[in-house]
């Protein structure tokens, strides 16, 4: 993982800031009394589960994670694979319309601000009874998934289960196991992850790889870092994503459900790519389509750093549908390339709770449960608002925490390369320190260039910086 860890000083001055950010956006604070207590007598309630404690399940996060919404469990079989992927039950702790239930719609997702996470469900819940934590029996419903030798899913089925996490690894850790050649499910992890990132790219399937910039605290220090992934959290991820696919075919078969979706790139917006590759000097032949030409970007040089920042445009207007009957034709998600539901993490998510339940009944061949349902015309409306203040609160950090970098550094000179061009100006991506920001001037766009902090204003989360050259 390639990572510089920058140290912002002062503490005092993020942390204001990161109050002022909590008060303008009206982030939630600690969930009402009435929450806590029914969190903290919340029990299973469901009677039918399978008890799959012997199977070997793990879990991989992030370091410091105790809300765990997944845990994987993976065998080789004569005919391929199997996957069992099991995700935290959270429909059996939460009655429709109770405290937990009401304080879920308001919230809709986990906000992760540096200074606190704001979590969709009380402590008790999501970091207690109904997180898949190490060596404790929890409730789950679990994904039983078969493959084919080409990691095709041939068979896929949900059911309440009790399962026993053996290790709660981090990325790091699972890396380290897998590059130590390990033979059990780790290693099939990867195995598994490179056929589905083969299939991935047969659907038309597509992921942009920016390194992102990412806020951790150390000793009561605000670190800010470019930070590009592990190869075990693309191979983590396409589990995720394999099992999304595979829920929103078992909502079709239900005839009813939620679906995550993300229309097509526009031609123009394609047009507008290949001239961005022309100006900074990247052949894209006329015979290699989008999705081919983005993996053959090296994200590392200025040159692609541009492309690839230039190609989120491609991926604006994703949203949630409900659908009843077949699903429907207009209803994929583009940048993964099929029809996907939101299902793996029911402690962080409002929607996955809901989709879940209607997938258990169809394992269970019964009609899904009438709150269930009846939920689903409201949730696109409840997550667009979740989502909009996730958004929100993750761009105002990352502006403070730049402005306050940017701080100590006035009145310096800063190499860069040109990623964008706004109005008249230009957005510079900072090596050191690790900023994206908009500086005033002109330059090229996948140029080098210089800039010069002229002023930063912490508590206006504002910094003006000027190009002086480029080339």
């Amino acid at each position: 993982m390639a990572r510089r860890r920058l140290h912002l000083p002062p503490a005092e001055l993020v942390a204001r800031g990161l109050r002022r950010i909590r008060e303008e956006l009206g982030v939630p604070g600690e969930h009402a009394p009435d929450v806590l207590e029914a969190a903290a007598h919340a029990r299973d309630r469901r009677s039918d589960r399978v008890d799959l404690r012997e199977v070997p399940f793990v879990t991989i996060d992030p370091p410091g994670s105790r809300d765990l919404d997944q845990a994987y469990a993976a065998e080789r079989t004569d005919l391929g694979y199997r996957v069992r992927y099991a995700i935290a039950d959270v429909a059996a702790f939460v009655e429709p319309g109770d405290p937990i239930d009401r304080a879920s719609w308001e919230r809709a997702v986990t906000l992760y601000p540096p200074d606190g996470r704001v979590p969709l469900h009380p402590a008790a819940l999501s970091e207690g009874s109904a997180s898949l934590l190490e060596g404790q029996d929890r409730p789950a419903v679990v994904w039983d998934l078969r493959l084919d030798d080409v990691g095709e899913v041939t068979s896929a089925r949900l059911e309440p289960a009790t399962v026993r996490s053996r290790a709660q690894l981090t990325y790091v850790q699972a890396q380290l196991a897998i590059e130590r050649g390990d033979d059990g499910a780790l290693g099939l992890l990867r195995e598994i992850g490179d056929l589905r990132e083969e299939l991935e790219i047969r659907r038309g399937g597509i992921h942009l790889p920016l390194p992102s910039q990412e806020v951790s605290v150390t000793d009561g220090r605000y670190d800010l870092e470019f930070e590009v992934s592990l190869p075990v959290e693309e191979w983590n991820a396409h589990i995720s994503l394999m099992t999304g696919l595979a829920a929103a075919q078992g909502l079709g078969d239900a005839g009813v459900g939620l679906l995550r979706t993300l229309p097509p790139a526009e031609q123009r917006t394609i047009d507008e790519l290949r001239r961005v590759a022309k100006a900074v000097g990247l052949r894209w032949p006329g015979s290699v389509d989008y999705p081919e030409f983005i993996r053959s970007v090296d994200p590392s040089s200025a040159a692609g750093a541009a492309l690839l920042t230039q190609a989120r445009a491609v991926f604006r207007g994703a949203s949630y549908r409900v659908f009843t009957g077949e699903l429907p034709h207009n209803g994929e998600h583009a940048a993964i390339g099929g029809h996907y539901s939101h299902v793996t993490a029911p402690l962080r998510r409002l929607c996955d709770r809901f989709a879940n339940e209607i997938l258990v009944a169809q394992g269970a061949d019964v009609e899904p449960p009438s709150w269930a349902v009846e939920a689903l015309e409201q949730l696109p409306e409840a997550m667009a608002t979740g989502r909009s203040l996730e958004g929100n609160v993750d761009r105002a950090v990352i502006d403070l925490l730049e402005t306050v970098l940017l701080s100590c550094r006035v009145g310096e000179r800063l190499r860069g390369a040109v990623v964008g061009h706004r109005r008249d100006d230009v957005i510079v991506m900072l090596d050191d320190p690790a900023i994206v920001a908009r500086a005033r001037g002109s330059a090229e766009l996948g140029a080098e260039a210089v800039v010069r902090v002229e002023s930063a204003d912490p508590d206006a989360r504002r910094a003006e910086l000027v190009v002086e050259r480029s080339g």
